[in-house]
């Protein structure tokens, strides 16, 4: 089988030992080609190429957002028989994708699960999100989760190191300092549902949970799978407290956050955001810009990747 091995040398947890190592262990039973990202978009571009090629499988190495550039350049073109599988290897801080694969948090262990399940030509198809062009494995959304992610970026490109701390610490200035929160802007549509205007926070989900505080899940929508449609958690607007309790609520194992003011959607097909002016919007944790108006909608089977079966009984890897 042909592959390339895709390697973000800058991910937060890669290093070179890592890769060499991986490398090594690959070649064992892939004919395999390393090449390492040199900038935003490379590994759209190297996974594009790759499907072009025709190679068998793409091996990414690196944080979710490495990962969901590939995932963009393999489907390019859109889903078919002719891309490439993918194999993922957490090299990130978070690793929500890997993590919802089942795989080892480590990435050399990850490895060794990767050349197992080729040998034993195990792989399933996973449903993905599309928030309007772009694919997205785990979340996307407009609004408070985007603010979140735009100062952590902000605060990483000043030098800050990515971690649980600084996620929390975002996301606490943006609660009680942004304007989202006093002056809610989003307007969500559901399929047969009236538009919900007023919308404080908006959370869509394409697994479970919809991200980690180091190892601990955080699962608005714990019902969330590869296997089906998105799940939506909305809050319009909310104090501190009730706010706390919508936090607690999700990192307790359970049905999820629940409360009079939560709106929440189960395997839905699509759902649309809206607002006044222009809000930020993330991409699987990544600030892609931002956006007046979007809509996400699912795709069932789009990629096939290097993972057990859904139905293997595999538990997450807190």
């Amino acid at each position: 089988m042909r592959a390339i091995l895709v390697v973000n040398p800058v991910a937060t947890t890669t290093t070179v030992k890592t890769r060499n190592v991986l490398a090594r262990a690959l070649a064992s039973e892939l004919k395999v080609d390393v090449v390492e990202t040199t900038h935003r978009g490379h590994g759209h571009e190297l996974a594009k190429q790759a499907r072009l090629d025709g190679l068998d499988v793409v091996v990414a190495l690196g944080g979710d957002g490495t990962i969901n550039e590939v995932v963009n350049g393999l489907l390019s073109a859109g889903p078919g028989p002719d891309v490439p599988m993918l194999a993922a290897v957490p090299g990130g801080s978070t690793n929500v994708f890997t993590r919802a694969l089942g795989m080892s948090r480590d990435p050399i262990e990850a490895t060794a699960e990767i050349i197992e399940l080729l040998r034993a030509d195990q792989s399933r198809t996973v449903s993905l999100g599309q928030a309007d062009e772009r694919w997205f494995t785990f979340t996307s959304g407009l609004g408070f989760d985007a603010d979140v992610v735009a100062r952590v970026e902000r605060r990483r490109a000043a030098g800050r190191r990515a971690s649980p701390g600084l996620y929390i610490s975002a996301a606490v200035s943006e609660f009680l300092t942004g304007s989202g929160r006093r002056h809610p802007h989003l307007t969500v549509e559901l399929p047969g549902r009236s538009p919900v205007p007023a919308v404080f926070l908006c959370l869509v989900s394409n697994v479970n949970p919809w991200t980690y505080v180091g190892s601990r899940p955080v699962a608005p929508s714990p019902q969330a799978g590869f296997e089906t449609g998105l799940d939506v958690f909305a809050l319009r607007k909310v104090g501190v407290t009730r706010m706390l309790g919508h936090v607690r609520q999700s990192m307790q194992r359970g049905a999820g956050p629940r409360g009079r003011r939560a709106l929440t959607c189960h395997d839905v097909a699509w759902i649309r955001l809206s607002a006044e002016s222009p809000l930020d919007w993330q991409v699987d944790g990544d600030w892609a810009g931002q956006r007046q108006e979007l809509t996400l909608r699912s795709v069932p089977d789009a990629l096939r990747v290097v993972a057990l079966p859904a139905r293997s009984g595999l538990k997450d890897r807190a």
